[in-house]
């Protein structure tokens, strides 16, 4: 059975989410359904249990030396509230933004951005891409009063970095046909200094420059699948 933060389970609760949309349930209770029903299908294992997968909640290794993509995020002292008006959290990524539609990117919008923030970082990547963590957006120099970015552009005063096509900005999602649904992560990131990073960052070189100034960061998860 798949636990909790797995790549299974999350294609099994946008699955079960769809069924309650079908069935014209709002789109909260619709998400409260499927939580529920899940929470009675895979009721979470004690610790130690030795059939677990290894990490925290089962959740599979990644690639490319980056532990932290497919895992939950260390803590840190807040929480941005990360959000689109495209597509909720764990459901699906729409057609236009893939790299098979429009391939522009979803808007954006952040709040709780916490006191002394000097920078905010945005990167999007796939942890389930078959050669590993692909990075399919990058962006840096986000000024801490920008509190989101419009359909198919970059958060205001942003600076594109480079993603994993070689391109700079956003590429959108183009997984294998037939696979399940990859999972998207959308990162933003809030940091108590400059990163001094300019356009054709990687997610590596943000990483590594936001370690240890992380004040706050905030997670969205799209899925996508052809």
């Amino acid at each position: 059975m798949p636990d909790p933060g797995s790549h299974s389970y999350d294609v099994r609760r946008t699955r079960l989410r769809a069924e309650y949309d079908d069935r014209g349930v709002p789109d909260q209770h619709a998400d409260e359904a499927a939580n529920e029903r899940l929470e009675r299908e895979h009721p979470a294992r004690p610790l130690g249990d030795p059939g677990r997968a290894a990490g925290p909640q089962g959740t599979r290794g990644t690639s490319r030396g980056d532990p932290s993509i497919d895992q939950p995020p260390r803590p840190v002292a807040a929480e941005l509230e990360l959000r689109s008006a495209a597509f909720s959290d764990h459901t699906i990524v729409p057609d236009r933004y893939s790299r098979v539609g429009d391939d522009i990117s979803p808007p954006l919008e952040w709040t709780r951005v916490p006191d002394g923030t000097e920078e905010l970082a945005l990167v999007v990547e796939d942890p389930d891409a078959p050669g590993g963590t692909f990075t399919h957006w990058v962006v840096t120099n986000i000024p801490p009063d920008a509190r989101g970015a419009g359909e198919g552009e970059l958060p205001p005063g942003g600076v594109p970095g480079r993603n994993d096509f070689g391109e700079l900005g956003w590429g959108g999602p183009q997984p294998p046909v037939g696979d399940d649904a990859h999972r998207y992560f959308f990162r933003l990131y809030a940091v108590d200094r400059p990163l001094g990073l300019g356009e054709g960052a990687t997610a590596e070189d943000v990483r590594a420059a936001a370690k240890d100034h992380t004040l706050a960061r905030g997670n969205l998860v799209g899925l996508f699948a052809r």
